[in-house]
């Protein structure tokens, strides 16, 4: 199955991550942290994940894993296969960005992030 739509090609335009980043927040509504996040937060990580011309996730990398919450890079690995199909670039491309994590297990994306004290 073809990915949702079309996406602007650059692998690290802005306009991509936010469609990427817009993606993932509607398919996980009830996992978006609403508002300005508390600054003690559980997990930071920061994942490369390459997305192919179909908007099908191919390899993920962690640039930073939280290495003390396993628990929380298996979840927002599960989260990203999950939510494929992306939009679809023309070409693959490597779609980074970083995931702030509440103790609550909600999140937000530095892309789209409402900020934190």
């Amino acid at each position: 199955m073809p990915g949702v739509g079309r996406a602007p090609d650059a692998p690290a335009s802005r306009e991509y991550r936010r469609a990427v980043a817009s993606h993932l927040y509607t398919r996980n509504s009830d996992r978006i942290y609403r508002g300005v996040m508390q600054p003690n937060l559980y997990a930071i990580g920061v994942l490369q994940v390459d997305i192919d011309r179909r908007g099908q996730v191919g390899r993920m990398n962690w640039l930073r894993a939280p290495s003390h919450a396993p628990e929380v890079v298996a979840e927002i690995e599960r989260i990203v296969r999950a939510a494929a199909p992306y939009p679809s670039p023309s070409r693959t491309v490597t779609y980074t960005d970083t995931w702030l994590w509440d103790k609550s297990g909600r999140f937000q994306l530095d892309t789209l992030t409402e900020g934190q004290l």
